[in-house]
């Protein structure tokens, strides 16, 4: 079977980008579970105190949706633009958590410096540049941007 013949390859995909896909679905499916088990105490940490519900509650909730996340960029059918879409916004939802985590001074995560905790805020629009990057939805926005000229 030639690369372009393989289920996960898509038109306009490169094979890089399925690998990155991939990697990223299985860390977030990892990230996902973590906040379900071993690693719930520090996720509550990161939730800032004026989200309107329960800090368990949201990392709960926040882990669920990452494994389902993961899976759907693992597997993502003819949906691998929108499914980039869908959890570069999710990146950028939880934003707001590492904004907190610098601000406030909160340690997780090896985080116990204020340097490390800025430096952290760099990598979050790298993460969503890197999904959108992957699951070609950069390039779908660059032709759809292309064909109105």
């Amino acid at each position: 079977m030639k690369v372009s013949d393989h289920p996960y390859r898509r038109p306009g995909t490169h094979v890089i980008q399925i690998i990155f896909r991939v990697l990223m679905g299985i860390t977030l499916i990892i990230a996902g579970t973590a906040h379900l088990t071993f690693a719930r105490t520090e996720f509550q940490a990161q939730v800032p105190n004026w989200v309107p519900m329960e800090k368990d509650l949201v990392v709960v909730l926040s882990g669920v949706v990452e494994i389902a996340l993961g899976a759907a960029l693992i597997f993502p059918g003819k949906l691998r633009i929108a499914i980039g879409w869908i959890v570069a916004v999710f990146f950028l939802a939880v934003f707001p958590g590492n904004i907190y985590q610098y601000m406030n001074r909160v340690d997780g995560f090896g985080l116990d410096t204020d340097t490390a905790r800025f430096i952290r805020l760099f990598f979050q629009p790298l993460l969503i540049f890197l999904v959108l990057w992957c699951t070609g939805a950069l390039g779908a926005l660059k032709n759809r941007r292309n064909s109105k000229i």
